[in-house]
């Protein structure tokens, strides 16, 4: 039986067959030596010939591009600047074109660690204002003023030479070098007059926070050119109360700023986020010394510097502004710039006013300006903050009618004086600016502020009468603190600053607490709905007499204005609970700021401590509240409340649990020492 092909094999077969033909075909050509020599000795193929090469295309860029910089309204120049020991700091001057071919523009300096270029550089425009628009920068004051403006690097930052030390002390016990910012600003100013054509010699130097630190260290020992220095929200004493530490507790949320500023000079290593909210990933760590760890944070120096400092000694009081400055003569004049919502540096504005103010006698150098701000939101939108709104745009008000002539006055030829009040405060509750002759003054003329004690009493209630024996009224109020449950400082996600663009970070001081009045761990007094205004201008002082069945407590005092239950065209604002005032104390500093000591447990014990600087007013229908808490997470690192060494290595056994009692009993009595207005 045959068997079938199929039709594709076939035809493959017959492929096969004709390859085959022409193999066999080809070897006959070739003849008998070719067909019969051994498959090794066959010939190889020539090589193919290689491909033909193609030209090279050149380059499109050129080596060096030359901007034309057509239709600018200024020119940049971008020098390195020589210091007295050699190091040269990089600094962009930028030029109205206005002031080309005339020596009449003054100068206004800023010296910055935040990257010089960047700041000059907010939009790549044209025009000077667009340029500047950023931190740090008063565009209306700059551009409408027709001022050079100039900012440095710090030594160490970014384009600058040098080594960066984290608000590098002045020359002496903490600084044994030469130089120092005094130094730099002082040979900053003397190139700048001799080599800026424009100039007419005159500078005058201002700044945000860190920046303001500046302006400050520029009156110890001023170039004679230094005409005038607005220091605004200045960074002042990091201890006491402005970005590490208030009153002992650690503000662990810097943490992330002492990484990003010291990991590299250019700031290219930033702080990670491991939690969407900042509460867990404290928690999670346990202490701030072991998140410190876990981040690398121990490579760089101000951290290793606030690990070997947790107490106010030498290292902090030297170099705190406020007493540097304080023993130095008052050479220049100086408006220092407030926020009174300030969420970073509090603590700094008002310490330098107590402590230069007494020298101006006469001489009219010191100008004080509070406003109902953020940090550095007196070059923002002033309108409002938060859910509190001011009738108008307040920092618009500052810059152009209270910076503006300021700098004029002693910058620019032949302008006339300012009519600028020696203090000039925003009256918060009525919303209005005033005009002082100090402070506090509480108004123009006639007034005066005395302190009067706002007794925690009884029954969570506020009165202004001392409490009376009584045995049917309890002696104190109790809650218990448990540190595996922090009282957060807002409410939460504690959202990292990468996600919320720090909008809830600049507003939380002014964010309702009605959450924290709610909970068992926070002890509430309340007064009753007030019938008359009740106006403050000065320094509260907490005065609590507590006791803690611990060895070492935090005591948290917040001073809060509680709307009416209804407030007419504003809805959400009933019932508002506005902190006006609160800060945190640890207590193991009660007998010294710089020897820690155990607290005797169970043991009523006076605390008293200054809450920040208030100008407000308690309107009618509003009622006052105080809060006492012992935790304020994760803004403060969390106290243990059992005495150890050093809080930043407390190890997790070491949190326990405590019964706190807040005392209101005849010669154990809590207070707030109100400043407040006594008209005439």
């Amino acid at each position: 039986m045959g068997v079938e092909v199929s039709p594709s094999k076939r035809i493959c077969r017959l492929h096969t067959l004709n390859a085959l033909a022409a193999l066999a075909g080809a070897l006959l050509l070739a003849g008998p030596s070719a067909a019969q020599a051994p498959a090794a000795a066959v010939a190889a193929p020539a090589p193919s010939p290689p491909p033909a090469m193609y030209p090279a295309l050149s380059s499109e860029m050129p080596a060096n591009f030359v901007p034309t910089n057509d239709g600018f309204d200024y020119v940049r120049r971008e020098v390195m600047i020589p210091m007295r020991d050699g190091v040269k700091l990089h600094t962009v001057i930028l030029v109205p074109k206005a002031a080309l071919g005339a020596k009449a523009a003054p100068i206004l300096l800023t010296r910055t660690p935040y990257d010089a270029d960047k700041l000059t550089r907010h939009f790549d425009s044209a025009h000077l204002g667009p340029s500047l628009d950023g931190y740090d920068n008063p565009v209306e004051t700059i551009v409408e003023g027709g001022y050079i403006r100039v900012v440095q690097d710090v030594r160490g930052k970014h384009g600058s030479e040098g080594d960066y030390v984290m608000n590098r002390p002045v020359h002496g016990p903490q600084n044994p070098t030469p130089v120092d910012h005094a130094t730099d600003t002082y040979d900053t100013i003397d190139w700048l007059v001799k080599n800026v054509p424009e100039s007419n010699g005159k500078v005058g130097i201002l700044g945000i926070s860190y920046d303001g630190f500046l302006p400050l260290m520029a009156l110890v020992n001023p170039h004679p050119a230094l005409k005038v220095a607005v220091p605004m929200n200045p960074m002042v004493d990091g201890w006491m109360g402005d970005d590490w530490f208030h009153n002992g507790a650690f503000r662990q949320l810097g943490m992330s700023y002492f990484y990003d500023q010291e990991a590299t000079r250019k700031s290219e290593k930033k702080w990670w986020t491991s939690h969407f909210d900042d509460y867990d990933t404290f928690m999670e760590a346990g202490s701030a010394g072991e998140l410190g760890r876990r981040r690398g944070l121990e490579q760089v120096g101000m951290w290793k510097k606030v690990l070997a400092h947790p107490s106010y000694d030498a290292f902090w009081r030297d170099q705190a502004v406020d007493k540097v400055l304080a023993a130095l003569p008052l050479k220049v004049p100086v408006m220092l710039v407030h926020s009174l919502w300030d969420q970073e540096d509090i603590y700094g504005a008002p310490a330098v006013y107590k402590a230069i103010k007494p020298k101006d006698k006469g001489q009219d150098k010191v100008f004080l300006v509070m406003g109902p701000w953020h940090h550095g939101q007196e070059i923002r939108e002033g309108s409002a903050l938060g859910a509190i709104k001011f009738d108008s745009d307040t920092s618009l008000t500052f810059r152009r009618e209270i910076l503006r002539p300021f700098l004029d006055q002693y910058l620019v030829d032949g302008a006339p004086k300012a009519d600028i009040a020696p203090v000039t405060a925003f009256e918060t509750g009525t919303n209005t600016w005033r005009r002082l002759p100090a402070w506090p003054a509480g108004c123009a003329k006639g007034c005066t502020v005395k302190a009067t004690p706002l007794y925690l009493a009884s029954g969570s209630k506020l009165s202004f009468a001392a409490p009376k024996s009584d045995a049917s009224e309890q002696a104190f109020d109790e809650y218990v603190s448990d540190p595996s449950r922090p009282v957060p400082f807002h409410a939460r996600p504690i959202v990292p600053e990468s996600f919320d663009k720090g909008q809830s970070w600049r507003e939380w001081l002014v964010t309702d607490q009605r959450e924290a009045s709610g909970r068992p761990d926070v002890a509430v007094f309340v007064s009753d709905v007030l019938a008359a205004p009740l106006k403050m201008s000065g320094e509260p002082i907490a005065n609590l007499v507590a006791s803690t069945s611990g060895t070492d407590s935090d005591w948290v005092v917040k001073l809060i204005d509680v709307y009416p239950d209804e407030v007419a065209g504003q809805p959400a604002m009933g019932g508002y609970q506005l902190a006006v005032s609160m800060d945190i104390f640890r207590g193991r500093y009660r007998e010294s700021l710089e020897t820690p000591k155990a607290i005797a447990a169970d043991k009523p014990l006076p605390y008293r401590f200054a809450l920040p600087t208030v100008n407000h007013v308690f309107l009618p229908g509003h009622r006052v509240m105080v809060q006492v808490q012992s935790s304020w997470f994760p803004l403060y690192d969390r106290n243990p409340q059992s005495f150890v060494p050093n809080i930043f290595w407390a190890k997790p056994a070491d949190y326990r649990k405590a019964t706190q009692r807040i005392y209101h009993a005849p010669g154990q009595a809590s207070f707030i020492e109100l400043p407040l207005v006594r008209t005439p």
